[in-house]
């Protein structure tokens, strides 16, 4: 047994590394901390985050094609935010870059969807408070997300 503790990191195939670099960077909040041109490369970091790079792209160039939705393979990454407050100014955000794909309520957390330039799909999350997870401690549902309602009840709570 291997004792992961957590996701790292996160690595992607784009067709066009600049088109993708400036998403991650004007949507998520993103810094570039290194390029890699040998390898027509970017490596980003998360605002606030400890590690080395959060993600690292890889560009293919425009004649990459996608894989079909739907086969094997990666579905998405889940980016994690600090309160509800962030999760609902995401829903803006993504809204204005015309990269939302949806919302919902797993229970303990609370999640919007996404997908970038090339379509690879994202979630940015926010989770409850550990102690608040109560019967949601072995269960996943995918409910309807009531932003309104999340945000009532949980405006202010940092979890990350």
């Amino acid at each position: 047994m291997i004792a992961v503790r957590r996701l790292n990191h996160a690595v992607l195939f784009v067709s066009d590394l600049d088109r993708a670099v400036q998403f991650y960077c004007t949507v998520l909040g993103m810094k570039v901390i290194a390029r890699e041109p040998r390898a027509n490369a970017a490596f980003l970091r998360a605002s606030g985050s400890d590690n080395h790079h959060d993600l690292g792209l890889f560009g293919l160039g425009s004649e990459a094609s996608r894989p079909p939705h739907g086969h094997i393979g990666l579905y998405h990454l889940a980016w994690q935010v600090d309160t509800i407050d962030e999760l609902a100014a995401a829903r803006e955000v993504l809204l204005g870059a015309g990269a939302f794909g949806g919302e919902s309520s797993h229970g303990a957390t609370k999640s919007l969807y996404g997908a970038d330039p090339d379509g690879n799909e994202f979630e940015i999350m926010w989770l409850l408070p550990r102690e608040d997870w109560g019967d949601y401690e072995s269960a996943a549902p995918v409910d309807r997300l009531d932003l309104p309602a999340e945000l009532s009840r949980w405006s202010g709570v940092s979890t990350a």
